[in-house]
């Protein structure tokens, strides 16, 4: 129910407007509803009080070494490896049946680049690094 999810999240956003979650909370509502010019307004309401939203990240730890991921992250030094072996990794994913649920992805743009974001999360980057970065059968952990 929009409305009253909208009515609980002004209410967190009037307990703390400088606290990002409750912008992200109602702009994915609107998204979810479809409503798209209601979640952009969210969102520029957001940036014009000046909160910032802190992106998602995914950790892996590689020969003693944690690596860092956020979604469509392009700073690590073997992102051009990673997103090949993403891309290896799709189309055998897709051949095995795998279709991409893009339903809950919010944002308003064609099923491909919904599919595209999908793939493309910190979570898969990760897992990619861990794959080319490791000898086949080591365990991954992903944080």
């Amino acid at each position: 129910n929009v409305e009253t999810a909208k009515c609980i999240a002004g209410k967190i956003l009037e307990l703390d407007p400088g606290n990002a979650g409750g912008y992200v909370l109602l702009s994915n509502i609107y998204a979810a509803a479809g409503k798209w010019d209601s979640s952009a307004k969210v969102q520029k309401l957001r940036l014009k009080r000046g909160v910032k939203k802190e992106p998602g990240r995914t950790w892996i730890e590689v020969n003693n070494e944690v690596h860092s991921f956020t979604v469509d992250d392009k700073e690590h030094p073997q992102i051009n490896v990673i997103l090949a072996e993403l891309s290896v990794l799709a189309v055998q994913m897709e051949e095995a049946g795998y279709t991409p649920d893009t339903r809950y992805v919010l944002h308003d743009v064609e099923e491909e680049e919904k599919a595209n974001h999908l793939l493309n999360h910190s979570e898969k980057l990760a897992i990619a690094y861990g794959l080319i970065s490791t000898p086949p059968g080591t365990p991954l952990r992903i944080y």
